[in-house]
């Protein structure tokens, strides 16, 4: 049997050999790289270390001398105070590097409230005294020795000390990575802690604000404008009174009813500001009240041997009044219940209904905005509603007693 023979030559179903390239026949491997990418961007950062220090020094060493140096005129102080304002920057940019070549992740320090900090002296006073600002001076200043050393071991490792180059750019960076997280960090958790209650304060004013707008419109759009009706059906009454009498008492008569739709109106308002059961009673009898105008039927217990501050009192029936208005509109259940009690410092609030879950704190939703309430006072909000349900809420409040309330008055 003959084979057939393809046009290169080769019998048809066998492979053709590889062309050879050297004396044995033999094709060498593919070249590649001997360091992998990790350890690339770490040899970019060490020799990048020369050029961004000695920026960072000149600027340090520029602001230093000059500020301190003109401190016995006008200009001295703040000078010294935009230049720290500008080691911030100077602090962000290297943060930013080590977070790109080093895989450093180092949180941004909060910004310093300049718009909060009253007038220009303040404002400067606070810039002065920042402690970012030094550390970041401090940071750049011992930089460029270490630039310098880092730029020349590692230019040097690249020619002579290749096979070791890896684990030589690994101890350099470990030390850069030390001198981030030690000098570029926030100050410590204080600092952090003093970030978020100024995002606490800054939800606390915006839901108050919006709480303001909310009353003036119902009270624009709802009790005032049966007011002015009342008042214009009363004004046509009195000239009526004497030439048709029996339409003067029609018009008193629809005054009348306008005037208890307006006290009702009023009334619900009040509650809505703060309920006048929460404040006579408590919380047992306010979420009492609230569950027997829920759809659902609703079991209440509250376990408290005494009562909460004022704030936290309403805030915990705020929470549970408007879960419970969820519950109606949303869950399709058919029984809830509303559990609170004290453990410890904190007061808990647990909602839990049957319905068809899928709650969530999206943006946007009503969930979001009682997470952000409570978190506002340094509160925990927790939903576990699976598709399908059931749906169980935790809130957690601090607790402060009303011995706390009396101190403070």
């Amino acid at each position: 049997m003959t084979e057939r023979i393809t046009s290169s030559g080769a019998p048809h179903g066998r492979r053709p050999p590889p062309p050879s390239t050297d004396s044995d026949g033999e094709r060498p491997p593919p070249a590649r790289m001997a360091l992998g990418g990790h350890t690339w961007r770490e040899i970019a950062h060490l020799l990048a270390n020369l050029p961004v220090s000695l920026v960072g020094f000149t600027y340090v060493v520029t602001v230093l001398s000059t500020g301190v140096g003109m401190t016995a005129t006008v200009v001295g102080l703040p000078l010294l105070a935009l230049g720290l304002l500008g080691a911030r920057q100077l602090g962000k940019l290297e943060r930013a590097r080590a977070r790109a070549l080093l895989g450093v992740r180092v949180e941004e320090p909060s910004p310093l409230p300049l718009r909060r900090g009253g007038g220009t002296f303040q404002r400067m006073w606070l810039a002065l005294k920042d402690p970012v600002g030094w550390r970041t001076v401090l940071y750049e200043f011992i930089r460029l020795p270490w630039g310098i050393a880092t730029f020349t071991v590692t230019l040097v490792s690249l020619f002579v000390l290749w096979p070791v180059l890896p684990f030589i750019t690994r101890g350099l960076t470990n030390v850069d990575r030390a001198m981030v997280r030690a000098l570029l960090s926030p100050s410590d958790e204080l600092e952090r802690r003093i970030a978020e209650l100024e995002s606490d304060r800054g939800v606390v004013v915006d839901t108050a604000a919006a709480d303001l707008r909310r009353i003036e419109r119902d009270l624009h759009d709802g009790a005032q404008a049966r007011l002015v009706n009342l008042a214009m059906g009363l004004g046509l009454a009195k000239e009526k009174l004497l030439e048709d009498p029996d339409s003067a008492a029609a018009m008193v008569a629809e005054a009348h009813g306008e005037v208890k739709l307006a006290l009702q109106e009023l009334r619900d308002l009040a509650r809505g500001i703060h309920p006048a059961v929460l404040t006579d009673r408590g919380l047992d009898a306010a979420l009492s009240a609230v569950a027997t105008r829920c759809t659902v039927p609703v079991k209440v217990t509250v376990d408290l041997e005494a009562r909460p501050a004022a704030a936290i009192e309403g805030i915990a029936y705020f929470t549970v009044s408007e879960l419970l208005q969820n519950i109606s509109k949303h869950s399709g259940a058919k029984s809830a219940s509303v559990d609170v009690w004290r453990t410890d410092e904190r007061l808990l609030i647990q909602v839990h209904d049957d319905g068809r879950g899928g709650a969530s704190l999206d943006a946007g939703s009503g969930m979001a905005g009682l997470a952000e309430r409570l978190g506002a006072v340094d509160g925990l909000f927790v939903v576990d509603s699976p598709v399908g349900g059931p749906t169980t809420v935790t809130a957690e409040l601090p607790w402060r007693g009303r011995e706390h309330e009396a101190r403070r008055g």
